[in-house]
């Protein structure tokens, strides 16, 4: 699990990840910084981002 980058689920952590610019870019290098997939925390459910040996993205549930 080394590989997987979480969010954080403190509010003071959450933070860190507030968009006050909604046409900011996130750019999939940076995401994926520390392996080949991340978990995304949204309305309290946990998605999968990963991507593939194409270069493609897939998010499951």
């Amino acid at each position: 699990m080394d590989k997987l980058l979480t969010v954080p689920e403190t509010n003071a952590d959450k933070q860190k990840f507030v968009m006050l610019d909604r046409t900011r870019r996130i750019y999939s290098d940076a995401l994926f910084s520390h392996g080949d997939e991340v978990f995304i925390q949204h309305q309290g459910e946990q998605y999968r981002l990963r991507r593939t040996r194409n270069g493609k993205l897939i998010l499951t549930k």
